[in-house]
């Protein structure tokens, strides 16, 4: 191409400008693979396979059976689900929700988030609902993710962008909570997992990030972060 522009004037020199280390640095973050949310979409998918198209017997091991629970179950069972419906869901809002968190806390941040809420849901489950319950599934992980997502957001400091973004999010949290807890009060009052549905580890995870939140904060240089 010709150094000159159509109308055949040169341009002049204050036109040219070299991208600046700001707009470098936004671009490398934009372009940032979020590692360790893929790493547990690739879990929860490759254990799905494993054991509903694979059809694996040692796959069952991996659940948390209240009657007769192993330790490593705890955290085992957050990577299973029962059926396509149960993994659609909750590994698009893994997706959504631990990119928000890992942009912000970085591979460490999502893997400890994903794991510290999801073994907190899985206790409070075993604690709570009865002894032939079976429990499997992201979603007490994936509203621990919820949680956190917001908190962070607010820990950022707040400007018209955060602000709105806070907002945004923090809306559909509350939303979600709020249906959890009305689901729960519509079984009585009683501690129970109704329709498939383990609503105390939904609840439990997310103040299980809550939890998570406030202890890191607790740390010495916990609130520079």
């Amino acid at each position: 191409m010709s150094k000159y522009n159509f109308d055949g004037k040169q341009p002049a020199p204050s036109t040219i400008r070299p991208p600046s280390a700001a707009s470098g640095q936004a671009a490398r973050a934009s372009d940032k693979v979020p590692y360790g949310t893929f790493l547990i979409l690739l879990l929860n998918v490759g254990i799905f396979v494993a054991d509903h198209v694979l059809h694996l017997p040692m796959m069952h091991s991996l659940y948390l059976y209240h009657n007769h629970a192993r330790w490593f179950q705890f955290v085992t069972n957050t990577f299973c689900h029962a059926n396509w419906s149960h993994l659609s869901g909750n590994i698009f809002f893994l997706y959504i929700f631990g990119k928000l968190v890992e942009e912000d806390e970085g591979t460490g941040g999502v893997l400890l988030t994903y794991l510290v809420t999801g073994v907190g849901a899985s206790i409070a489950s075993y604690l709570l609902l009865s002894s032939n319950t079976v429990s499997l599934g992201a979603s007490g992980a994936v509203f621990g993710l919820f949680s956190v997502s917001v908190l962070v957001k607010l820990s950022r400091g707040l400007n018209l962008w955060k602000i709105m973004e806070t907002f945004i999010l923090g809306q559909f949290v509350m939303e979600q909570i709020t249906r959890e807890m009305k689901m729960q009060v519509a079984v009585g009052g009683k501690i129970a997992a109704s329709g498939g549905v383990n609503h105390i580890a939904h609840l439990s995870g997310a103040l299980a990030g809550v939890a998570l939140i406030w202890l890191l904060s607790r740390l010495p240089g916990g609130d520079d972060k």
